[in-house]
């Protein structure tokens, strides 16, 4: 009820984009009555919407596809649906998700594997990937937000939000400096495999330290080098989207690409926001209150327009109050702030168009955290 009264007040576009804004899914879901800072709002949020939303999907214009584990590898099957009913191109929306999984499982290597994707898409072809990875090492969760609006590539800087820790430097070939990377791992599928595994194989020779041979899979390296080979792909995303191509095998394209030709692996941990997890993951990240006070007004005039009791609404009003509390209280800039806002202010206009401020321009000096 309250995704609907949105609706109605701010159109089918605007609610796929605010589901790409961190900030806003995270109070959407305290609002639905989850624990503000828990990893499973996004389960139940989406959970939630999918089974309200779906069947008025004709009436309202939205879709909700995917879900968590075994509901995740539906969505390829339920958008090629989607498409047939509405005319949007279901192969471009297939490869959307795909891709969009890909990258966040295998071109960002953060420690965490994804378990959970889910696309949301109105009748118009606007679309929101909400994905989630859990980190096998200490039980942590991220989330990652993607939209279509001013998405430029799938594999340089794609996102609108990426949910979680911050790892520091890890193999992120998403990262605009990793351009030259991606550029000589493409050059690698050009030569002949036979010569690339000999080469391979005196790197990770004991008396050789540049690369050690529990880092290189060299079965799945020549697989992958002969199936490029076959395809030919035309660019990284269609590289990424070969069949085998996964996190170990494009790892050691990454180390024999810094060995063989000297460029760099490791590139910045695109994790922008960090919500408090179980106490897990030590302080989140500043909160801008004009962000939180935008999104506590439009939810409170649609849970008070929202065909729901009286007691529910004041219960969605109360989380309302609390995530205002906490955006003044819990937040705690880090060491490293002036810096995050440095960036933010210039990368800001890449990540979704509109923000509370109005629609951001490359050249603008305004702070914005989307």
């Amino acid at each position: 009820a309250i995704t609907e009264s949105i609706l109605m007040e701010y159109g089918k576009a605007e609610v796929v984009r605010r589901l790409s804004n961190p900030f806003w899914f995270q109070s959407l879901g305290a609002v639905m009555g989850m624990d503000w800072h828990s990893s499973g709002i996004t389960t139940a949020v989406m959970g939630a919407l999918k089974r309200a939303i779906n069947p008025l999907s004709k009436e309202l214009g939205i879709y909700i596809c995917g879900g968590k584990g075994k509901f995740s590898k539906e969505t390829p099957n339920e958008l090629l649906r989607i498409a047939d009913q509405t005319g949007l191109d279901g192969t471009k929306l297939v490869r959307a998700s795909k891709l969009s999984a890909k990258v966040d499982n295998t071109a960002i290597q953060d420690g965490f594997q994804l378990y959970l994707h889910s696309f949301i898409l109105n009748s118009d072809g606007d679309w929101t990937v909400v994905q989630q990875g859990m980190s096998d090492a200490n039980s942590t969760a991220r989330r990652y937000h993607w939209h279509s609006e001013n998405l430029k590539s799938f594999v340089e800087e794609p996102h609108t939000g990426i949910c979680g820790i911050n790892q520091g430097n890890i193999l992120n070939l998403t990262a605009n400096e990793a351009d030259l990377t991606r550029k000589t791992i493409m050059d690698m599928t050009e030569e002949s495999p036979n010569h690339m595994i000999a080469e391979v194989q005196k790197l990770v020779m004991p008396r050789h330290h540049e690369v050690k041979s529990k880092d290189v899979d060299l079965k799945r390296l020549g697989s992958i080098l002969w199936l490029a080979q076959e395809k030919k792909p035309a660019d990284f995303e269609e590289l990424l989207l070969l069949e085998g191509m996964g996190p170990r095998t494009l790892q050691s394209m990454a180390l024999v690409s810094e060995v063989i030709y000297g460029t760099a692996s490791r590139f910045s941990d695109p994790a922008r926001y960090s919500f408090a997890n179980g106490g897990k993951d030590g302080h989140p990240f500043p909160v801008p209150v004009n962000v939180y006070d935008e999104t506590i007004s439009v939810l409170n005039k649609a849970i008070k327009k929202a065909k729901i009791g009286n007691t529910d609404k004041k219960e969605a009003i109360k989380a309302l109050h609390q995530i205002a509390k906490n955006a003044e209280k819990d937040f705690i800039p880090n060491m490293d702030f002036d810096k995050v806002i440095a960036k933010e202010r210039a990368e800001s206009w890449k990540y979704g168009g509109r923000t509370v401020f109005g629609e951001e321009k490359r050249s603008s000096g305004q702070l914005s955290l989307f």
